[in-house]
């Protein structure tokens, strides 16, 4: 009876494992970044990213001491390497094309904020990036340094002291095409 129970078990996983590799192997999982993800890849994917930012994301305090001058340099770097993606203090009222085209969405950090995060995720975010979502590493173009002024400022962007506040609301972007015009494609060739 056990013996049955065994085989029983053994001969539905290797049926699961066929079935997966199947799916994978025929297209049947969509690969592109307009479809939505499966409920499965949703759940693989946040379980094992909040597993890691548990196991390696830095828990001691941000070395980047909390100035004034600090928040300005943080809103300086996230002006030059962020807001392409994350958009400025206006956020989801004006999320760029690059924004628009990304699957899933990058926050709109002006109002998606991560001041709930500890520092440490933050920094740990922006020095590995985040696998299959377009979140780059940037561990190979800033210092740790910057990275931890980065995460400073996105620690305290909800209560900026005057001078960054007024940085952080003044950060423009380049010249955006209108709204119309990134959704008009050009002709296939």
């Amino acid at each position: 009876m056990l013996r049955g129970f065994v085989l029983g078990v053994v001969v539905t996983l290797i049926v699961l494992a066929a079935t997966a590799y199947m799916a994978l192997t025929s297209g049947a999982v969509p690969a592109n970044a307009d479809s939505t993800p499966t409920a499965l890849e949703i759940w693989a994917t946040n379980a094992d990213l909040e597993a890691v930012l548990r196991r390696d994301a830095p828990k001691g305090p941000n070395p980047v001491p909390l100035t004034e001058a600090s928040l300005i340099d943080g809103v300086t770097l996230y002006g030059r390497y962020c807001a392409a993606c994350h958009g400025t203090s206006a956020g989801n009222a004006a999320p760029t094309p690059i924004a628009r085209g990304e699957y899933p969405s990058p926050p709109q950090l002006g109002t998606d904020g991560v001041e709930d995060d500890p520092e440490g995720v933050t920094f740990w975010k922006i020095n590995h990036g985040i696998r299959l979502t377009g979140m780059p590493s940037w561990r190979k173009t800033l210092t740790d340094q910057q990275m931890w002024t980065l995460a400073l400022f996105l620690k305290h962007m909800d209560k900026l002291p005057p001078a960054a506040d007024a940085a952080w609301k003044s950060l423009q972007l380049g010249p955006q095409p209108p709204a119309s015009a990134g959704a008009a494609r050009p002709p296939e060739p």
